[in-house]
């Protein structure tokens, strides 16, 4: 198997894995304050990442990495966990998971910017097309509606897509499951510490869907998924790769109404097959 191929499966199963984390907030954030668990997430997903440095006598990152592996941190283990938690208190997981649409340009741009990669303009195009008809999508529903919970989510958009593409860079040098577990473990001491803090009295009207949720976010989301997701960004090229992104609404909202009995609408359904039909074009002219 080349590298490009390599690379485009393992970003497919990283998008699959993140597919469940908004309806998993979605359901979590009904019983967990919002601040507690995305402290908690990083905090149990912190402690199975040292274990695992451990296990496999990882050796230190370089003097060097630690800044970026710091800005991973933050933009990905804490902002764009807290970001969405709160927004998924003011919308819809399936109206949010849409929004996952223009993650392949910011993770593109980004690409250019911290990566060194130089796509052709056409593939521009295809991602600015993608990308577009999500945030068409978003103002058709009533921006007015809720412009907390969508300005939300475009923040923690961004910040993600910086965090995919520092990681994503590191990678090349760490390892694709060395760079989530060394910002997570970075992350620890203050996540682990501001989660005790905030640890509600009592957990006896925390029910189990609530519990499931907190156990995928933290496992699923925020280790395994990066797992397969930065080893496929750095195999297959961050901005090839990452067009991928646009096809997790389809995964999203089938958990959506699947799983949470959300309404997923002609036009939701719309929105994704576009956005998802670009990226053939988009990968053609990623490099």
């Amino acid at each position: 198997m080349d590298k490009m191929t390599s690379g485009w499966i393992n970003g497919l199963l990283g998008v699959l894995i993140f597919s469940g984390s908004l309806p998993a907030t979605r359901v979590a954030v009904a019983d967990f304050d919002p601040v507690f668990l995305t402290l908690a997430r990083a905090a149990i997903a912190g402690l199975v990442a040292l274990a695992l440095l451990v296990a496999f006598r990882e050796r230190r990152p370089q003097r060097s990495d630690v800044l970026p592996l710091m800005v991973v941190a933050l933009c990905v283990v804490i902002g764009f966990p807290l970001l969405t938690a709160f927004a998924l208190q003011h919308v819809t997981s399936a109206h949010s998971i849409v929004f996952i649409g223009l993650l392949p340009l910011a993770t593109a741009l980004f690409g250019v910017v911290r990566g060194g990669e130089r796509p052709h303009p056409t593939f521009w195009v295809f991602s600015c097309l993608g990308s577009g008809l999500v945030a068409c999508f978003a103002l058709a529903q009533g921006f007015t509606a809720s412009p907390t919970g969508d300005l939300l989510m475009l923040a923690a958009i961004t910040l993600c897509g910086l965090g995919y593409a520092e990681g994503a860079a590191l990678s090349r040098r760490l390892g694709g499951w060395q760079v989530i577990s060394w910002a997570l473990l970075l992350s620890l001491p203050v996540t682990a510490g501001l989660a005790l803090s905030l640890l509600p009295a009592s957990f006896a009207e925390t029910g189990q869907p609530a519990w499931m949720g907190l156990a995928y976010v933290s496992l699923f989301s925020m280790l395994i998924g990066f797992v397969f997701w930065y080893r496929g960004l750095a195999q297959g090229g961050i901005a090839a790769v990452g067009q991928l992104q646009l096809l997790q609404p389809f995964f999203g909202l089938a958990l959506a109404g699947l799983l949470l009995g959300e309404t997923v609408s002609w036009q939701m359904l719309a929105v994704s097959v576009a956005v998802a039909a670009c990226v053939a074009g988009a990968k053609r002219f990623a490099r």
